[in-house]
């Protein structure tokens, strides 16, 4: 057992206790991070002289080839050591000899853990946002070549009103452009060096945070060292910021999965992203999609986890909060595959733009359009909805859309139709007199994506 304590021990850790107690199983999922920041800090210690440059060179040569030789896999990362603290620092010393038991000079194993948990959960944001913005951009195509597609709108599950797919891909749009804001302010809030806040009091060594901070790319070091070994926050904020991607992940999916059904068949997922079944060979199953709706609530339960750890924590580091990793690590990777996945889906995705708009011609979404046309000519609002309302049941009764009425049925619920009712109620009318900013009339929606034109150009740039 390779532990970086025990003189004050008169007996070795029980080997239950001992694996119970280890963390080298899920945190050498940042052994790089872990090197990264020692040899930040092996440089800083050179340059405030409490080690020379021979030693720098010597523990950093040998950190790198530790690095090197995990990396090519000829050196495993075991059970035998308690973390990954103690695995680079018993390797190094086994290399290298004495200089090696240097490294640990001014910090402890609660700035080293919060540093590495901080260095690993900045690389993983970045690669999430990158993966959302990659999805706003699919999104925009989408929107692009979809402005004249139409489609019903729901509420409540119920044919609404009609608008266009590249409105309905907006919403997402919007949603996805919410999720990037998150996960940039995330950053920006996390992005300081904990690293020289020892256990938690600081250090009576003159250690330079600030080059620390600078060498590991951070904006500065944290102000206080109490908080900086025991914060977590940064950690609770990106999980938050997963599931709400995961959320809307999911209710996109959800949709998909009732498009492909035979019910509506507005789409067809591709083969790539679709399995059959092992008994019925008709079947083409929307498995993707569901398994990222599935998923949903694996990356809620790492949130949950976490908050219901650190609740009850007092100052400082407790080891309750070890536990901040394998659910958390997990859930890095949950939505990093989603997103990559729900993104290739939908890009290969057929849409069936003529059933979309059958769909909304006989689903009376042109209703409201139509009391629209007795308001405008002078009916009150109340008694055109009740008008409409009866257009609407006529059409049932007979099977038809309000599209299909003869001029002589309008005027016998009410002498006020005229020849224009046609042109009021057509699906392309409905849609083209939504002018309002955000609404999903073409002309509205070809400004809003020149905005969104703007927004990639500004975030390409970052």
């Amino acid at each position: 057992m390779a532990q970086l304590w025990g003189g004050r021990f008169t007996k070795e850790t029980d080997k239950l206790v001992y694996n119970f107690n280890a963390s080298i199983n899920f945190d050498k999922k940042f052994y790089k991070q872990d090197m990264e920041g020692s040899i930040a800090h092996v440089k800083m210690l050179t340059a405030v002289g409490i080690l020379t440059d021979e030693e720098r060179d010597k523990i950093i040569a040998g950190i790198e080839g530790i690095l090197r030789d995990v990396e090519n896999g000829s050196l495993e990362i075991t059970e035998e050591y308690e973390d990954i603290h103690s695995f680079v620092e018993a390797v190094l010393t086994d290399r290298i000899g004495d200089v090696g038991k240097k490294l640990h000079t001014g910090r402890s194993r609660n700035d080293q853990v919060a540093l590495d948990m901080k260095l690993y959960t900045r690389q993983e944001l970045l690669a999430i946002r990158e993966l959302v913005l990659e999805l706003i951009k699919t999104c925009q195509t989408l929107m692009e070549e979809n402005i004249h597609t139409v489609m019903p709108g729901f509420t409540h599950l119920q044919k609404a009103q009609p608008l266009t797919l590249s409105h309905h891909v907006g919403a997402y749009m919007e949603m996805f452009k919410r999720d990037y804001s998150r996960l940039s302010d995330i950053y920006d809030r996390m992005n300081y060096c904990p690293l020289g806040s020892g256990a938690l009091a600081g250090t009576t060594y003159p250690l330079d945070r600030e080059m620390t901070a600078e060498l590991l790319d951070f904006y500065g070091p944290t102000l206080n060292s109490m908080d900086s070994v025991s914060d977590r926050d940064y950690v609770i904020e990106l999980l938050s910021a997963l599931s709400t991607i995961m959320m809307h992940l999911s209710r996109f999916c959800e949709e998909i999965i009732l498009w492909n059904s035979n019910e509506y068949r507005f789409i067809e997922i591709d083969d790539a992203y679709s399995t059959g079944s092992s008994i019925m060979p008709q079947k083409k199953n929307p498995d993707i999609a569901e398994l990222i709706r599935g998923k949903t609530g694996r990356v809620y339960a790492a949130l949950t986890s976490i908050l219901t750890t650190m609740k009850g924590i007092p100052l400082a580091y407790n080891k309750d909060m070890q536990e901040d990793k394998e659910l958390t690590f997990d859930a890095y990777d949950t939505v990093k595959g989603c997103l990559a996945l729900f993104n290739g889906m939908l890009k290969t995705i057929t849409f069936h733009k003529d059933i979309m708009e059958q769909s909304a011609k006989h689903g009376f979404t042109n209703a409201t359009d139509a009391a629209d046309y007795l308001v405008n000519h002078g009916v009150p609002f109340r008694d055109a909805h009740g008008i409409v309302g009866r257009l609407v049941l006529y059409c049932i009764d007979k099977g038809i859309a309000l599209d299909d009425m003869s001029l002589e049925e309008y005027k016998a619920i009410s002498p006020v139709f005229e020849q224009d009712i046609y042109d009021a109620i057509s699906l392309k009318t409905c849609v083209e007199k939504r002018l309002t900013l955000g609404a999903p009339g073409p002309d509205v929606m070809n400004k809003v994506i020149g905005l969104y034109d703007e927004y990639m150009k500004d975030n390409q740039k970052l």
